[in-house]
């Protein structure tokens, strides 16, 4: 019996899992990257390691669901648990390849915002702040952001740069005295984007089945001047065996079911 096409959150979760290499460094959020993380050691990256900000570091999925990074099934089997510093200090050596971050708004040279909406003086939100997402987003090699695609959260400037991606284009990095930044991967609910450092600045890379780039673009308001690129691939889907592994971390689809 073949198996129910994906849900959009499936999709996206499936599309960061191809983002891990095997054997890279992982720092890993929760919800949609930490399955995102489960399934790549499930699969292609057996031998990936995540790190935790919690200051938990394991190789294998979580032996259990988990709502926190501290819930049990995350630290039992753990290679080690130990303070966050050390955690946050294998950012600031440089050793981790990929980090998962996310935020309320984010900017066409992928800065994210987790601090407030609207002016300092006076914001209409405030929000949670950075976290480690200023950490992560400073010290981490590649970039990976997981976001519902609402028009609403792309701005052409954050109102507070909370995580930096480029800043306010290429070379702006090198200028502040920041670590290279290979890329920022942008996966949505629509569509996956991607920045670099040779441009620092997001350009389409593929269309979840079922869209068409231009509407994608309408509803991403940076403003595109040259219009969407003239050939924009379609993302893959997961493969069956993907899939049946996905599913098999999250039997309930309490992360992945669409709403």
């Amino acid at each position: 019996m073949a198996e129910p096409a994906p849900t959009r959150r499936e999709l996206m979760v499936a599309c960061a899992a191809r983002e891990i290499g095997d054997g890279e460094v992982v720092f890993v959020g929760m919800r949609l990257p930490l399955l995102a993380f489960a399934l790549a050691v499930s699969t292609h990256a057996p031998g990936a390691v995540g790190v935790f900000e919690n200051g938990v570091m394991r190789d294998t999925p979580p032996r259990g669901p988990v709502v926190t990074m501290s819930d049990p099934p995350n630290l039992d089997g753990a290679l080690w648990a130990g303070p966050l510093p050390r955690a946050m200090g294998l950012l600031a050596g440089g050793h981790v390849d990929l980090g998962f971050i996310g935020g309320a708004q984010i900017d066409r040279h992928a800065n994210l915002n987790t601090t407030r909406i609207g002016p300092a003086e006076a914001p209409k939100v405030r929000l949670p702040g950075s976290g480690g997402g200023c950490d992560i987003a400073s010290g981490a090699r590649r970039l990976l952001v997981i976001m519902a695609h609402e028009p609403r959260r792309f701005v052409e400037r954050v109102d507070h740069r909370t995580s930096p991606g480029y800043g306010d284009g290429h070379g702006w990095r090198q200028r502040v005295g920041l670590p290279p930044c290979d890329s920022v991967t942008l996966i949505t609910t629509r569509a996956v984007l991607r920045a670099t450092a040779a441009t620092g600045v997001f350009e389409l890379a593929s269309v979840h089945p079922g869209e068409r780039a231009a509407e994608v673009l309408a509803d991403t308001p940076w403003g595109w001047p040259q219009g969407p690129p003239p050939e924009v691939p379609e993302t893959p889907a997961p493969d069956p065996a993907t899939l049946r592994a996905l599913r098999a971390l999250d039997p309930g689809r309490v992360w992945t079911a669409d709403a």
